[in-house]
């Protein structure tokens, strides 16, 4: 008795409060320490039977352990100095534009659920509740950001906002008659992008007939599904579309266009013959035919060059080898090489640029061109000559050239030819001012000369006197036209 008598004059003759100091404030390692007494003498009381429901802060830390519960309660004693942070501005891409939020919860309220004081709860309260088990809720977005995932939202709404980039749901839109106003406010916003998206989902949540049918009645939405489904290469949903609308050319050139992806060449030959029966125009049909003709012909002379140039039985392959193979070249390209390869051959054979201008019927502008590239190349000059000089019924010869003498010079000045060459060309020029220009350009002197002589101009030749060496034979020249 006497023993209880002394505990009990010993609680009510004692204080937890202390005497006021100015050293006395309230720290956040003290209510760090009181807080953690607090949480150790729970551990025996709460049920852990739920630990498998982990949640975790942005800290890292699980929701509702011992440390984020300490680090709350600090957080707490604190945030009544700090204040409430002031939120980053809305559209921050981290975490940090959550604006912060002062916690109100008790370590009791943290495992029992008693969520709704705004102080904190007494440790007794949280011993006479210990059925009710409930974890500190998640750190949630502002109530704005939640209006881009609101589906209370038109699809005139819809679409606005998907035009300013904000994240919206289309999901909402069921039913079909809402899907095509959707499509339709997206048109009328003349918004690429929009329409687009819009038909990515259209074409995910309708069946093709019935988005077909649609799409017949709306050309700008139909024209968008098209361009996308080329982009993307659904190349049998374009095909269905196409067919869908009897648009029989666009089906066939949507084909043809495959053999690009074929890399074998016998394949690929085979694939282009197939397609010469498909239903094209009068003019797309002369270009497949075309194109089978050139690369069965590229296939005949890419096995024989590359057998001679393997033997070594052509002088031409041993002086200038082959730097690629000449499938699947373009025409063009084919003509240029059999020019510069087989120049001299007989019409009959395939590799003859003869032959082959007269299969693909190659103008002759185009054909002179290509000739005159590879013999300039090759500085067979003699050929070059032969191929501008013509004869008439009584047999005298005269140079014509269909692409013009001045971009004869060009090409040959390109090819560094030299300038007896050039110079016998340049005097071909018709017009007397390009005639100058060129042959002072590339010093042709002779031409010069003799074009102010005809002229009669004493006065610029003796001025280009000047620009001659002295003592040369155009200098000498000068002065015997002149004297004359």
């Amino acid at each position: 008795m006497s023993r209880a008598r002394a505990d009990e004059e010993e609680y009510w003759h004692s204080s937890k409060f202390r005497a006021f100091t100015f050293d006395d404030e309230d720290d956040e390692l003290s209510q760090l320490k009181e807080s953690k007494r607090a949480v150790n003498s729970l551990r025996d009381i709460v049920d852990d039977d739920d630990d498998d429901l982990e949640r975790v802060s942005w800290s890292g830390e699980p929701v509702g352990s011992i440390s984020w519960s300490i680090k709350e309660t600090a957080s707490s004693s604190t945030s009544s100095l700090e204040g409430r942070d002031s939120s980053l501005q809305k559209g921050s891409s981290s975490y940090a534009a959550f604006p912060k939020q002062v916690s109100s919860y008790s370590l009791s309220s943290l495992f029992k659920g008693r969520n709704k004081l705004p102080s904190f709860q007494s440790l007794s309260d949280a011993l006479s509740d210990t059925g009710i088990k409930n974890y500190a809720p998640e750190l949630r977005k502002p109530k704005a950001d939640y209006k881009d995932y609101s589906s209370d939202w038109s699809p005139k709404d819809t679409v606005r906002r998907m035009q300013r980039g904000k994240v919206c749901s289309l999901e909402r839109f069921r039913s079909l008659q809402d899907k095509l106003v959707l499509l339709d406010e997206a048109v009328a916003g003349h918004d690429g992008n929009v329409i687009t998206a819009v038909l990515i989902f259209l074409k995910r949540t309708l069946r093709r007939e019935i988005l077909f049918r649609e799409l017949e009645v709306r050309q700008v939405a139909l024209c968008h599904l098209i361009h996308f489904l080329k982009e993307t290469g659904e190349q049998k949903l374009l095909l269905d579309l196409l067919r869908f609308l009897d648009r029989t050319e666009e089906v066939a050139l949507s084909q043809y266009r495959e053999h690009l992806n074929i890399q074998d060449v016998e394949k690929r030959r085979e694939f282009l013959k197939g397609c010469i029966g498909l239903p094209f125009s009068a003019e797309d049909t002369s270009h497949i035919q075309d194109h089978y003709t050139l690369l069965e012909r590229q296939i005949i002379i890419e096995a024989n060059d590359r057998h001679l140039e393997s033997a070594g039985q052509s002088e031409i392959f041993r002086k200038y080898p082959r730097k690629a193979s000449i499938l699947n070249m373009p025409l063009v390209t084919t003509l240029f090489y059999s020019c510069f390869y087989h120049y001299t051959e007989a019409e009959g054979t395939f590799s003859s640029p003869t032959n082959l201008k007269k299969t693909f019927k190659i103008p002759d502008k185009q054909y002179v061109l290509t000739a005159l590239a590879a013999r300039a190349k090759l500085r067979a000059w003699d050929d070059v000559d032969a191929l501008f000089t013509t004869k008439n019924w009584l047999g005298y010869t005269k140079k014509k050239a269909p692409i013009g003498f001045h971009r004869v010079v060009e090409i040959l000045q390109r090819n560094n030819a030299p300038v007896q060459v050039l110079q016998e060309y340049v005097r071909l020029v018709e017009d007397v001012e390009t005639r100058l220009n060129l042959a002072t350009k590339y010093k042709c002197h002779d031409v010069v000369i003799e074009t102010y002589r005809d002229l009669k101009d004493r006065i610029q030749l003796t001025a280009y006197k000047c620009k001659v060496e002295r003592g040369s034979a155009e200098e000498d020249k000068i002065n015997s036209i002149l004297n004359n």
